[in-house]
Formats: C-alpha cells, structure tokens, sequence
C-alpha cells in the first residue's frame, strides 16, 4: 500500500497508531513528526526512535500492517539525497541503535550499531590504535547512513569504498524479519536492503603514525590532470590525490581563480615526510608539504540551498568533463573530489530554474557518454528536486 506523502490529516487511525508506537518504543521515543522531520521538503507523520532489534522489528512489522511508507534516519545529512520519495509516513530513527561490541583489536574488526556516528567511532578505536579506513565527508555521517549510500571520501583512492570494510550487515526487513547480509555481496546488495539497518561486522586497519599533505595550486582543469598524471606515476602509495577548484572571485569573469591539488601520504613518521618531500620535488617546485590537511580536505562544496552534481569518469577524461560544464554552465563553477579517482562534485547555484539545470546536466551527459562517464544530480532544494533528474538509489553508490 503506497504511504500517504507526508499529509498528516489523510492518515487513518493517527491517535492508536502513536499509541502503538510508544508501546513498542516507550512513551519518550514516539511522536508526531515536527518541522524538521521533513524528506525532500514534505514532513512526515510519526518519529519513531526505536532501542532494540526487537523493536525495530515490531515497528516495521507495524508498518508494513498499516500501510505506512517509512524511512530510517541517521543525523539525517543525507536524508534528502536522490530522487524525493512520494512520501514518508513514518521516520526510525537510529540514534538509540549505536555502539561497538565484539571489538577483537588482534583480528581487526568490530561490530556497530548503525546509528553510531563515524566520528565517535574512530575516535574510540583511535584508543586501540586502529581505524576504520574511511572518511565520510558529512560531518555528522553515521555508519547507517553512510553504508546506506556508500558516502567516501578522500580516503577511498587506497582503501575502497566504505562496503568493501564490511564482513556482515545485521538488519530487520521491511516485513519486520531479522536478517542478516554477507559483505562479499557488496555495494549492490547493500543499496537493495529493504529495511532498517542495525549493525555491521566491521573490517579496520591499523591507524598511521604520521601524514602529511603534498600540496600544489593549480588553475585550470588541464592542469589537474597532468598533476594527478604525475602524481601516480611515483608509485609512492598515495592515500588519496583531491582537488578544489573554486569559483571566481568576481563575478562577472569566467577565468578559473587559483584552486589546488593535494596529495595525501601516510606510514612512518620519517619515511612518510621523505616520500612526502619526493612527491613535492616531481610536482612542482613551488609544491608545499604539511602536517595538517587542506581546509577543504574531505568537504563536500555544496550546501542545502545547491545543486549537487557528481561527475564520474575515467581520470583522464575528467578534465574533459570539468570544461563542458563550464561551457554548459556559462563560466566556471566549484569542483572539488577525488581527482585520482575521477569522482568530483560540481555546484549549480539553487537558484537555476530546473529547465536551465536540465539542460546543463544533459550538455555534460553528453560528453560523458562517448567516454563511458556518468552524471548524476545527487541534492538539490526540494523545490527542484522535483522537477529534475534526480540519481536513484543505485547511482547514489
């Protein structure tokens, strides 16, 4: 039975619904939903913040009785990311469903409640000198919702994307059944779960000593892809190679302002800073060599209010891509991702009409095409994101 699109007045038997809710969750954890528990710009009708897989299956079990269309919520960064559902009747959300048990530090895995933010989880496997080799650029990222969408960042280039860490997803089905996911299904299967995530078996690495960041400006997109070029021709076992290229400082040139390549190196204090200092030497002479990453490291370069494009295509076509957008676009526009991957993000403003976004969208597509790439809109405000090609479930990985 398909949900109700958020309008609270049309949903049937509301009173013994929050009822049974807070039986299931407990009189504190259930509620009608407020403003700011909306999807894609409509609110939902109930909030429900289950504590066990007992009761994330009852309240599934529920729904799927009532005909209710839900959906899972983290910290809710990337909630409104791919095409707007046509409505969500009822929120789970997973921040009563964190931790990390069965930590065994000689075997280098964890278990971890899905609603266990990333950074608190490193910070507590930082204690034992471990990580897990993943850096999500939402700044308030759970794991949930991270493996929901595969969210990486930087640190994709050497360890993969974040479902190549997992052993074992735990989670409740739709229908309210307890399952379980084997990690070498990988990315696919994971975006295909029906249902609420509620831990997964965790692969980690050993944490490096030391890092440091080869960085060197850069202006154009051709530019880039001769730095990227050099960079993995060192065979120096990079730990990630990003790009920032920002918009112009004034607004009426389409010159490309200053933006910048760095490079990201990690192991042995002393070693690292050698092959650090290499790197510099075989990229540019004027390239710089620090401590303390960019402070655009692992950023997206979209806000809300913008429309998130991301570009993928082989590297060497990336500045191929990086100019037809500009072209499309009239001038040149934020870019910043894994250049050594050929994955960036692009910024629209949100103020574009959705036939002037399309219709950048559909250049660069164009161009991609015959190059085996892709583009795909990842966010935009709610009120384009209805009227434009939005990525589905599959392109979000």
């Amino acid at each position: 039975m398909p949900g109700t699109n958020g309008e609270q007045p049309t949903l049937p038997g509301r009173e013994p619904l929050l009822r049974a809710l807070i039986d299931i969750c407990g009189p504190d954890f259930a509620r009608t939903a407020r403003s700011v528990d909306a999807v894609a710009g409509r609110r939902a009708s109930f909030v429900a913040v289950p504590a066990t897989a007992r009761s994330v299956a009852d309240t599934m079990g529920l729904a799927e009785q009532r005909g209710l269309a839900v959906m899972p919520r983290g910290s809710g960064s990337k909630i409104d990311w791919g095409a707007p559902p046509p409505g969500v009747d009822l929120i789970i959300d997973t921040g009563r469903l964190g931790g990390m048990w069965h930590h065994q530090p000689e075997e280098l895995t964890a278990e971890v409640g899905v609603g266990t933010a990333v950074r608190a989880l490193q910070a507590a496997l930082a204690l034992h000198g471990q990580r897990l080799a993943v850096d999500p650029p939402s700044p308030s990222a759970t794991v949930g919702g991270m493996l929901a969408v595969n969210e990486s960042g930087p640190l994709r280039h050497r360890f993969g994307a974040p479902a190549e860490h997992v052993n074992r997803i735990s989670y409740v089905s739709s229908s309210g059944v307890a399952a379980e996911l084997d990690g070498d299904s990988g990315y696919p299967a994971i975006a295909n779960i029906d249902g609420v995530i509620m831990s997964a078996n965790l692969r980690l690495q050993p944490l490096p000593a030391a890092r440091r960041w080869v960085g060197v400006a850069v202006s154009t997109p051709m530019q880039v892809h001769n730095l990227v070029e050099e960079a993995l021709a060192q065979d120096l076992e990079l730990g990630g190679i990003e790009v920032d290229l920002p918009t112009p400082a004034i607004a009426r040139t389409t010159a490309q302002p200053p933006g910048s390549v760095a490079v990201l190196l990690e192991g042995d204090p002393v070693e690292v800073q050698e092959r650090a200092e290499r790197l510099g030497r075989a990229l540019d002479e004027a390239a710089t060599v620090s401590a303390i990453a960019p402070v655009w490291w692992g950023r997206y370069p979209f806000g809300r209010r913008d429309v998130a494009l991301r570009i993928s295509v082989r590297i060497a076509d990336l500045h191929a891509a990086v100019y037809a957008l500009a072209d499309a676009a009239g001038g040149a526009i934020p870019v910043r991702g894994s250049a050594g991957l050929g994955t960036v993000h692009a910024v629209l403003p949100g103020s574009l009409d959705p036939d002037r976004i399309e219709r950048i969208v559909d250049s660069v597509r164009n161009v991609l095409m015959a190059r085996g790439g892709r583009a795909v809109i990842i966010s935009a405000p709610p009120e384009i994101a209805r009227y434009v090609d939005m990525a589905d479930r599959q392109d979000l990985f």
